[in-house]
């Protein structure tokens, strides 16, 4: 069995981790399986379609114009989020970006395919388009994820050049944060926010991809939910696909993209099962009020959602060359 479609298949065999969802029926398609599941299938296939989380419109468009001209969902959405990754005022992603509390700019991501491969790179330097590397490591390397130096080395063998990613500006203001060195990250104040996207191409088929130097002034060496497979992202070709922004280490204790997906395979639509999601963070105690987390979705259906715990999040849409800023609803309303 291919390695990478054995860490897929592993996770599905653990929905039963998933409190709450609706027991999965018999294997695709076949006599018994979910009813629920089969009112995900679209009637009409949807036209291209790309979205993406926070306000990221130069990317989001990017890759909708892409997914327009006719590009894979999986080609438009690596390039889509190489102009974030380029943007040096954008402090959560590629250069530029926060660094630890040592002044290190680590970068993790991971991208997803249609046919449910996936490849991840974790605590990266010195390579500015880690997405792109994540899609190195799914489709050069038997492996799914590769960290640190080792995947930097694997990242000059594949072409990537080394770039100094701490620039002036983030070194200004790490030297500013060690005056006090004050660890309380801010509700959507941009120190641990993630780029990610999901796009659905002409052929109907869908990948993600999620991107991220994580939280800012993050001990050495910690690791968030971008990516890791089901927190950060999950892509499912046949249901639709989740990503999710925010307090990583709450992500991470809900595999909350899985978790979305998986709503969705039971019959709640995109806007229905992130909402679920960030409910099953909240009951968790009222640590929430501290923190954001937000989710975006999509189904096969070309159908969207996004929810946040908190106001504030928006999420990109562009189809039809028509993009647009999605002010997301939000739980804390008090």
């Amino acid at each position: 069995m291919n390695r990478r479609k054995f860490i897929q298949n592993t996770v599905l065999t653990g929905t039963g981790i998933v409190a709450g969802t609706v027991a999965l029926g018999c294997e695709g398609g076949k006599e018994g399986s979910n009813d629920a599941f089969a009112k995900t299938q679209p009637l009409i296939k949807p036209s291209p379609i790309s979205i993406s989380t926070w306000n990221t419109s130069s990317a989001n468009n990017a890759s909708g114009k892409l997914l327009e001209q006719g590009n894979s969902a999986l080609d438009a959405i690596i390039s889509g989020v190489a102009v974030e990754e380029a943007n040096e005022e954008n402090t959560t992603v590629g250069i530029g970006a926060t660094p630890d509390r040592e002044g290190n700019v680590t970068l993790d991501a991971c991208v997803m395919s249609p046919d449910g491969d996936y490849g991840a790179v974790l605590a990266v330097e010195n390579i500015v388009h880690v997405a792109a590397l994540a899609r190195k490591v799914m489709e050069e390397t038997p492996h799914v994820i590769m960290a640190s130096k080792g995947a930097e080395e694997f990242a000059y063998s594949q072409g990537f050049k080394k770039e100094k990613l701490l620039t002036p500006a983030s070194e200004k203001a790490w030297k500013e944060w060690l005056k006090t060195s004050d660890y309380k990250p801010e509700i959507n104040i941009e120190n641990h926010d993630t780029i990610g996207m999901l796009a659905i191409d002409d052929k109907g088929d869908i990948a993600g991809v999620c991107t991220t130097s994580g939280l800012g002034y993050k001990m050495k060496g910690r690791v968030g939910d971008s990516p890791i497979i089901g927190s950060g992202l999950f892509v499912d070709n046949e249901v639709g696909a989740a990503v999710a922004t925010g307090m990583g280490e709450e992500v991470l204790k809900t595999v909350g993209s899985f978790l979305v997906v998986e709503l969705m395979r039971n019959g709640m639509n995109p806007q229905e099962a992130c909402e679920e999601a960030i409910h099953r963070i909240i009951k968790k105690g009222d640590r929430y009020k501290n923190f954001q987390v937000a989710y975006i979705a999509i189904n096969k259906a070309g159908e969207t959602g996004s929810y946040a715990i908190h106001d504030g999040f928006t999420m990109m849409k562009h189809q039809d060359g028509k993009p647009e800023v999605i002010v997301s609803d939000y739980y804390n309303k008090i």
